[in-house]
């Protein structure tokens, strides 16, 4: 059984409300952390080797020294709860059924970082979670574990719930912060980054929901403890979000120890594919990375088992490889159309793409244009290499990351499944009644450089 700590709890009838919480260990890492100084904790996260939940995989304790500390101005610590990554729903199960987790990760970061004004910044789909936070918050400040002079400490902590727009945009950090100032949710130019001019060019840190309360059982257990579970530099625990074509979907606690043959087909997990059916590909860190056949996500290109962590599921980079990223688990099986998926994905990065750069703007609705013509059986071998063309000169030419996560599972489509999306140009009619299948689909073409 994988080792719990952000779940341990969950299965527990009320955990969402203070007094059972409490009753559960919870608040006693605040404690904890309260009675050390801010740089005892700061180096507790430094040991601890957590990484980013949110997608980057960035050290956490590295990001956290980072931030400029000037003379008598405000710091902000800002979480990013805008889960808008199609394929992940894991800081909305956090928010849901384990608030106080994340209020405590909240007391501990905040105070650590200096900050006394944090924010929660919530996707604005989520409508019904802001309601659950902020009881939460009221009753932490009613129990003392926020507002004045927290514990005696002469530490104070007001912490804001702001709903957002609805923009996957918002989800890089400076559209988050442009957002929360009360502007239209545009990425910002860096430098300068948050860390020194961030919400109302005060120094600010931003970390996504699962980043925040896993500071929790770092202070809990000590960071030393914590590195000792998983791999490498895959140190702690990681929430999975488990879809698609698998028999329980839903959110998993891992260690990063476990196999992806494991994770995808022990009953522990995702049970398995329904009705026997068979793998055809995978999107293992949410919608934006590469999505890789079957072949390359249980084995690595030199034949050793994939892990489900940050170094090995990267093994090969994008040739053979992919990304954690989010941990949004997206299984295809055999019946399923990768052409059909990655127009689909397409539609929703061109949708989404705030409109600054012109590459993102433009080339996402080219991209989302010709494979829907390819889709719709009226496309041309020469889109194929078209569209090969316009990813190319989408990826790296943008100033935020939208553009390379429109453009990366373009790429990986048509390096992993070219002869698919020949087979649709070349059967126009029959691509409309019927689905490739999985034949000869595992041969990569080889990286074109740019």
């Amino acid at each position: 059984m994988s080792k719990k700590l952000l779940l341990k709890n969950a299965h527990i009838e009320g955990i969402r409300y203070f007094e059972t919480y409490r009753k559960h260990g919870g608040y006693e890492a605040a404690e904890k952390a309260l009675k050390m100084t801010t740089d005892e904790v700061l180096e507790e996260v430094k040991i601890s080797g957590l990484r980013g939940r949110g997608g980057a995989g960035f050290p956490t304790g590295m990001k956290w020294s980072f931030l400029a500390k000037p003379e008598g101005v405000p710091r902000h610590l800002v979480v990013n709860a805008d889960e808008s990554e199609p394929g992940t729903f894991k800081d909305r199960y956090l928010m849901e059924f384990l608030p106080h987790l994340l209020i405590e990760g909240m007391l501990i970061s905040s105070y650590c970082l200096g900050s006394n004004v944090s924010y929660i910044y919530i996707r604005g789909e989520y409508s019904w979670i802001p309601d659950i936070l902020e009881e939460a918050i009221e009753e932490a400040k009613a129990a003392g574990f926020l507002g004045k002079n927290i514990l005696g400490t002469g530490f104070d902590l007001e912490i804001y719930v702001q709903r957002g727009g609805g923009a996957y945009i918002c989800g890089e950090e400076t559209a988050l912060l442009e957002s929360l100032e009360g502007r239209r949710g545009n990425p910002r130019l860096k430098p300068p980054f948050p860390a020194v001019k961030g919400l109302w060019e005060r120094p600010t840190v931003v970390n996504n929901v699962e980043s925040i309360a896993a500071v929790v059982p770092i202070i809990d257990i000590t960071g030393a403890e914590y590195a000792k579970i998983g791999v490498g530099r895959s140190t702690g625990t990681k929430l999975i979000s488990a879809c698609g074509n698998i028999n329980k979907p839903g959110v998993y606690e891992i260690d990063m120890t476990i196999t992806v043959e494991e994770f995808i087909y022990s009953d522990e997990y995702c049970g398995g594919i329904p009705n026997g059916k068979k793998l055809k590909a995978c999107i293992p860190g949410g919608s934006s990375v590469p999505i890789v056949p079957a072949n390359l996500l249980l084995k690595t290109i030199n034949g050793e088992p994939r892990y489900m962590n940050y170094e090995s599921l990267a093994d090969g980079g994008f040739a053979t490889g992919t990304m954690m990223g989010s941990g949004g688990f997206i299984v295809l099986d055999e019946d399923q159309c990768v052409v059909n998926h990655t127009m689909t994905l397409a539609r929703f990065y061109n949708h989404e793409s705030c409109g600054q750069c012109t590459p993102c703007r433009e080339g996402t609705g080219w991209m989302y244009k010709i494979l829907k013509k390819i889709e719709n059986g009226q496309g041309k071998m020469e889109d194929i290499d078209l569209l090969w063309d316009i990813q190319r000169k989408i990826e790296g030419n943008t100033i935020c990351p939208l553009g390379d996560a429109a453009a990366w599972p373009v790429a990986a489509a048509i390096r992993h499944f070219r002869d698919e999306f020949e087979w649709h140009v070349n059967n126009p009619e029959l691509s409309q009644t019927q689905n490739y299948g999985i034949a000869n689909y595992a041969d990569p073409i080889p990286v074109v450089s740019n």
